[in-house]
C-alpha cells in the first residue's frame, strides 16, 4: 500500500475530475462534486494542504484505494 500523498483541495479535485467528477458547486472553501455513472457526490475542502484522515474519507468515499488515487495524481 502505498504511502499517503499530502496534497492540496484543488490537486484533489483534479485527480477527481479524471475520473468523472465535475464541479457542481461551491460554497465558501468547500467544493462539492458530483458523478453521474456510479452516482456519487463527494465534497473537497479547498485548502493548501488537506489532512490525511480527510484525503482517506474522501478516496473511501469515491471508491477508489490510495494507490489507485496515487495513479491519478
Amino acid at each position: 500500500m502505498s504511502k499517503l500523498p499530502v496534497i492540496s483541495g484543488a490537486e484533489c479535485v483534479r485527480a477527481l475530475e479524471q475520473i468523472g467528477f465535475v464541479v457542481n458547486r461551491q460554497r465558501g472553501s468547500h467544493i462539492i462534486l458530483v458523478r453521474e455513472e456510479p452516482k456519487a457526490t463527494v465534497t473537497v475542502p479547498d485548502h493548501k494542504e488537506l489532512d490525511r484522515g480527510t484525503l482517506r474519507a474522501i478516496i473511501r468515499q469515491v471508491g477508489l484505494t490510495v494507490d489507485e488515487f496515487v495513479e491519478l495524481l
